[in-house]
């Protein structure tokens, strides 16, 4: 959806009889009019002056006194996103606004044809006060004399807006002004009543949300636009690692071909170790559930990335379905990395816009202020983390008074895994999430990209497809490789150095990190047959060694970015001992050099420069460490979450005399009291350093072999992951899994650890554990970390799983599936055809399969295979699924789900005759239910998703008992169709009681739920639309209501459970649960 000029949401809404007003788009298919000009009729059309016809529409609610309607058209008008809604705060004069709509005098020719007019006006806020009535002064009269028949008739429930903010509907022309005044229906009691929010919200899947005007300001929507194209330069390329030999332009990346929707998890609450951890999810699902987020991620995991992102989409207003809450709002970036090396200060409100230095001019006056007062902002906080320990708390109160100032403001920040205690922000209502490492799949469509771009300058084609297929294999066949490869940044750099060695690539690492600085300083130039234009020629170690100062000069300033001045200082203090190096240049001429030829050091703005990774950063940083002689100041910053990267870099960089003490002064040390770095992490810490050692002394390996020892019985899901980062080499460290000392706790968490590191090497003691412990068996089903077949043999064949759903995300799982006869029930998510499915799924006799998530399936004819046992299938996120024939060969199948946002209506008539007694249909599109084929056989219906269906007739639903409408749906057309369908004895909708008031009187339902109850429940209709009513359950909107239940008296003997209020009161005479 995009946004749209403010007068193309005027529509014509016809009602009963000639009744002609108009009418404004509040979304693509919600229209506000006035109630005068739909009275008398549930059914009305809408027309639009860009297209052709009238469409149906329905009025979905209606308040006479106030004089306004809510219409629902059958399909999208426009693809629009919800216009801007406003309340007017202020008594001064707002001049410069516009009234449009469709009246009479605006008829032409002999078929008097109808077109829009448009008026500029004044509104006068006092005016009307007293009559709670928007006043607008037309800046020049209509034509035609007040004792001719109205000249603006039709004009009512036209829209006025305050620039692109929607402040009332048009209502009627006073008498004795002359035409010059419209007398309107202001936006803030409908916004008070409790209805209206409820049908909004469910008509538009979003909470009708307001924002105060206190003025009217023409610059700030042209600023908009200018500064959305300014965010879109800035942030919609990025540069690929690796490919910076194809010069500027081809070696930068468009993002919507560079980013990955990642997967992350949500921070673990669970109170004991054996309950269900947060399910991973792809980060664009999650951040659209979550208004604040703190997103933890690993260097190098895409959160720069997401940020940028999510800057570029969502002010143009192109983010997909899933984050359509986004588009529109105005997002303000803040590189703290940035700020922090031009030693700026945390920004103000009005220099947020300036904080990203995008290429816009400064913005009207105030204008950053309107935009988060009225909810509209995205702020975007990147690096957290780059902030230094003891000025995280002067981040936090400025990043905390500027969300209490402006409390609608939705937020991202981003941080290293451990720089800030969990629930640093949680007072400001953010949720954690963490990015997770690439699964298999997400690192063979990083791959494929990478060589699409590297094909851009590269005409041997051929040359790299064999290289891609290559690399391919050597991920399949080696887990070490994979495991490398697990986010972004180290998946690029194994891409290049994969093409620059011809398929020869490190094991580890650390020897990764070197191999791509090597690459990078390396003889590129001469490669490129480019001899010292700076008239500079330095080697490898020359470069690294000025690269070198400069990054521990950062890394100690907890800074990733410095100005000229201060790179030129560091680098005219290395050149004093590179007499070679001096003959050739000052440090001007070196700086340049490093710029225009390394690759490694970048210009990030004018004067303002970073490495191209904080990675690379890190590591120099700890080369420089240790070849000077630093390790007792690594080993005094060992407590600083800041510094672990750079302590575990330096561990590669030693040598036999290095390792010890570094391990020995780790092993010792103690975190100082307001560090959130504990002695277990410490141990961790010790470890990880020791496997990088050739050769370590057997007292100091001693030492940390004890100390990862002492770590168990683990107690938190924290422990977990620390002990987890060891991979391979923790396992050696678990306990027997007879030990006394674990516990409950302590054996789900060995569990965890095991699952965690995965691989090949985890599969014995998997299998050990579980054998041991058999009730282990649902964590150890996670097994997308391991190699499947093995796993299948070794792991899964032992445990019970007969009824258990075994989840399938790979070809080599499914092919595994023939060690477990047992199993006859799976979740099977990922792009597999319906051959591959053929081909695993062939000869079993399978019960119930849930596909989703599935783009290359295009027919079901697979399923032919399981007719005689299959009872229940779902369909989920299978967009090229189009078809339904092979259901009608499934002659026991009872329960379908079904997504229906890309399947076909049509496709519906192969299931109308089945056996199925159980249809799930979520995301209909379609805007009535007659639209689909009727299913006389289903005795249970259930319609899902935000999209409204309204259900206008049941007939043909012949079997039909239970009707679970989970969507929304108008209370009015619903209740005369299940009027004319008594074999309907069971309902669910997702309504509030109030929504009954004159509906029909529905005899047959004896049992009904409603989901979401309003703030201010009105269960006094109730009785009477459900005379026969004996069960009720209530489910409120928020925990802070109270329910009356009083009026259901007149009920005697109704059963009702009243879940999630905070009070309960009246219901004598009624079986009231708690």
């Amino acid at each position: 959806m995009t946004a749209i000029p403010p007068t193309d949401r005027t529509v014509v809404v016809l009602g009963a009889g000639s009744v002609q007003g108009s009418g404004v788009l509040l979304t693509d298919r919600l229209v506000l009019t006035c109630a005068h000009v739909v009275k008398g009729s549930a059914l009305c059309s809408v027309a639009h002056p860009g297209l052709a016809g009238h469409t149906a529409s329905a009025v979905v609610w209606i308040d006479h006194g106030l004089d306004a309607a809510l219409v629902r058209t059958t399909a999208p008008l426009l693809p629009a996103e919800p216009v801007r809604l406003g309340v007017l705060h202020s008594s001064q004069a707002l001049t410069g606004c516009e009234l449009t709509g469709f009246p009479d005098v605006q008829r032409h020719g002999p078929d008097e044809h109808l077109e829009a007019d448009q008026y500029t006006a004044t509104v006068l806020p006092v005016a009307g006060r007293p009559r709670n009535v928007l006043v607008c002064e037309l800046d020049g009269p209509p034509a035609g004399p007040d004792r001719e028949p109205p000249a603006l008739r039709g004009l009512s429930g036209g829209p006025v807006f305050a620039g692109s903010v929607l402040l009332g509907i048009a209502r009627q022309i006073p008498p004795r002004r002359g035409g010059r005044r419209a007398e309107c229906v202001p936006l803030g009691p409908l916004l008070a009543s409790e209805p209206f929010r409820l049908v909004y919200h469910r008509q538009s899947g979003a909470e009708p949300h307001h924002e105060q005007v206190h003025g009217h300001f023409p610059k700030d929507l042209r600023y908009e636009e200018e500064y959305a194209a300014a965010l879109g330069a800035a942030y919609r390329r990025t540069k690929i690692f690796g490919l910076d030999e194809l010069g500027r332009h081809d070696s930068e990346w468009d993002l919507d071909t560079a980013y990955l929707s990642l997967e992350a998890q949500p921070r673990d609450r669970s109170a004991a170790p054996e309950e269900p951890r947060p399910v991973p999810r792809r980060v664009d699902a999650l951040l659209a559930e979550r208004p604040r987020v703190l997103l933890r991620g690993d260097a190098g995991a895409g959160k720069t990335t997401l940020v940028w992102w999510l800057a570029a989409h969502a002010s143009a207003g192109t983010l997909g379905p899933k984050l359509t809450a986004l588009n529109g709002l105005v997002p303000f970036v803040v590189p703290l990395r940035t700020l922090r090396a031009r030693g700026g200060a945390f920004p103000s409100v009005g220099q947020l816009a300036a904080a990203a230095s995008t290429a816009v001019d400064d913005p009207p006056e105030g204008w950053t202020g309107r935009v988060l007062e009225a909810g509209r902002g995205l702020l975007l906080v990147d690096g957290l983390d780059e902030v230094p320990p003891d000025e995280r708390e002067a981040a936090y109160d400025w990043l905390s008074r500027l969300l209490r100032r402006y409390p609608a403001t939705r937020c991202v920040a981003t941080v290293r895994p451990h720089a800030v205690a969990p629930d640093w922000l949680a007072s400001e209502d953010f949720e954690e999430v963490r990015l997770l490492p690439m699964r298999n799949e997400d690192i063979a469509a990083f791959v494929a990209a990478w060589h699409r771009a590297a094909r851009l300058d590269d005409p041997d084609h051929a040359a790299l497809g064999e290289l891609e297929r290559d690399l391919v294999r050597q991920f399949d066949t080696n887990s070490t490789l994979s495991n490398l490869a697990r986010t972004p940044l180290l998946c690029a750099v194994i891409c290049a150095l994969h093409r620059r060695r011809q398929g020869l690539l490190p094991e580890t690492r650390w020897s990764l990190y070197d191999s791509a600085l090597t690459m990078l300083l390396g003889n590129r130039d001469k490669r490129r047959r480019i001899d010292a234009p700076e008239g500079i020629t330095m080697n490898v170690d020359e470069q690294a060694e000025l690269l070198q100062r400069i990054a521990i000069w950062l890394v100690r300033g907890g800074q990733t970015e410095l100005d000229r001045e201060q790179a030129l200082h560091q680098l005219e203090q290395g050149l004093r001992g590179m007499e070679q190096i001096r003959r050739q240049g000052a440090a001007p001429e070196v700086l340049t050099h490093l710029l225009n030829r390394s690759g490694v050091l970048q210009e990030r703005a004018d004067g303002v420069y970073q490495f191209a990774h904080r990675t690379f950063q890190d590591f120099l940083a700890a080369k420089e460490f240790v070849e000077g002689g630093h390790l007792h100041e690594l080993i005094g910053r060992a407590d600083s979450q800041q510094w672990q990267d750079v302590i575990l870099l330096a561990a590669g960089h030693c040598g036999r005399r290095e390792h010890p003490a570094l391990i020995n002064g780790i092993l010792d040390a103690r975190a100082s009291p307001d560090s959130s770095v504990t002695v277990h992490e410490l141990f961790v810490l010790a470890a990880l350093c020791a496997q990088h050692a050739t050769w370590l002394d057997d007292t100091t390996r001693a030492r940390v072999s004890e100390a990862v020892a002492s770590l168990f019985p683990l107690r938190s899901r924290r422990e977990v992951r620390q002990i987890a980062r060891l991979g391979p080499a923790g396992l050696h460290c678990l306990p027997e899994p007879d030990d006394p000392g674990l516990g409950a706790n302590g054996i789900v968490h060995i569990a965890h650890v095991i699952t965690e590191v995965g691989g090949a090497e985890a599969v014995p003691y998997a299998r050990r554990w579980l054998l041991a412990h058999p009730e282990l068996g649902p964590a150890f089903r996670n097994w997308d970390r391991f190699p499947a077949d093995l796993y299948a043999q070794q792991v899964l064949s032992t445990m019970d799983l007969a009824r258990q759903n075994l989840i399938i995300s790979s070809l080599d799982q499914l092919t595994a599936l023939r060690h477990l006869p047992a199993v006859t029930e799976l979740s099977i998510s990922g792009d597999f055809t319906s051959s591959e499915l053929r081909a695993g799924l062939r000869g079993r006799p399978w019960s119930c399969l849930d596909l989703w998530q599935n783009t290359a399936l295009t027919d079901l004819s697979f399923l032919a295979d399981a007719a005689g046992t299959l009872t229940e299938l779902s369909l989920t996120d299978c967009p090229n699924v189009q078809d339904l024939g092979p259901l009608g060969g499934l002659p026991r199948l009872h329960r379908l789900d079904l997504d229906m946002s890309c399947l076909p209506l049509s496709a519906l008539r192969a299931t109308a005759a089945s056996e199925v007694l159980t249809l799930s249909l979520d995301s209909l599109r379609t805007p009535q239910l007659s639209d689909i084929p009727a299913h006389p056989g289903v005795s249970t219906l259930v319609l899902k998703g935000e999209r409204p269906v309204m259900i206008d007739t049941l007939h043909g639903w012949d079997g039909l008992r239970d009707l679970d409408l989970l969507s929304p749906t108008a209370v009015p057309p619903l209740c005369v169709a299940l009027a004319e369908s008594p074999q309907v004895t069971h309902l669910t909708v997702r309504s509030d009681a109030s929504e009954f008031l004159g509906a029909a009187v529905v005899p047959s339902v004896t049992e009904l739920r409603l989901e979401r109850v309003g703030e201010l429940p009105d269960l006094s209709s109730l009785p009477r639309v459900f005379p026969s009513l004996d069960t009720l359950w209530l489910r409120a909107f928020s925990r802070d209501q109270a329910i009356d239940l009083t009026p259901l008296e007149a009920l005697p003997g109704l059963m009702v459970e009243a879940g999630g209020f905070r009070e309960v009161s009246g219901g004598w005479g009624l079986v009231v649960l708690p």
